[in-house]
């Protein structure tokens, strides 16, 4: 949909709010949109990134997800949260992704069968010992996101959305469709299913878990709004 101009706008910013910009993105202002994007895009690419495992797949799911997200716009009710309807927008996009693919997902208590002694010698290593503890939190973050990555598709996304976004438990189950008991079933067990040695690392290293960084906000966003451009939005 080409861009309409509004009488004398003033240019989109990241601090408006957002009906505001909803409704700006929504008649097609691009920089509207983009600080839409860059509002929730740490949100979403964990979302997708719960989803496919990949994080090269999990952009390329995010671009596309925004793109039929901005078509929608203008069908946006806000009886729900904007970021709601996003997540649910773009893991639908990865989840078609992953059944188109067939992928495989590993179960967590198969890849654990054998522990492995230097992932158990880096959990028992007391996080704040100097000179280390940088070292020592970096290899706990890596620990954790591969981790987390073997749990089943449906416990990972939930765990994602809830423990590493901290999203409430109504939010998600608004996002994914499905009832709020079945959301706190989920994250139990997600809990559960990785392992009591790295239980003790979670608290410390969630924060830093799938670093989001602004250059990868940057490519994100540069490359909805250049698919943008050549499907004439």
């Amino acid at each position: 949909m080409p861009a309409r101009a509004h009488p004398n706008p003033a240019p989109a910013s990241r601090a408006m709010p957002e009906p505001e910009l909803i409704a700006r993105a929504a008649a097609g202002d691009a920089r509207a949109f983009e600080a839409i994007m860059r509002r929730h895009n740490q949100l979403l690419f964990r979302t997708a990134r719960s989803i496919l495992r990949s994080d090269p797949e999990a952009e390329d799911a995010l671009q596309e997800a925004y793109l039929r997200a901005w078509q929608a716009l203008g069908g946006f009710r806000a009886d729900a949260q904007l970021s709601t309807w996003l997540v649910r927008i773009v893991a639908n996009e990865a989840l078609g992704r992953l059944r188109r693919k067939s992928a495989e997902v590993i179960p967590l208590e198969a890849a654990m069968a054998a522990p492995d002694p230097d992932i158990q010698a880096a959990l028992a290593a007391a996080p704040q010992q100097a000179p280390e503890h940088q070292a020592q939190r970096a290899q706990l973050r890596g620990i954790l996101e591969s981790r987390i990555d073997m749990l089943p598709q449906t416990y990972r996304t939930v765990f994602m959305l809830r423990a590493v976004q901290e999203m409430e438990v109504a939010e998600v189950a608004q996002a994914l469709g499905i009832p709020e008991s079945t959301v706190r079933t989920r994250f139990f067990r997600a809990r559960g299913l990785l392992r009591e040695g790295l239980a003790s690392a979670i608290d410390v290293t969630l924060p830093d878990a799938f670093a989001f960084d602004g250059a990868r906000c940057d490519r994100i966003v540069a490359g909805v709004l250049a698919r943008a451009s050549m499907r004439g939005r």
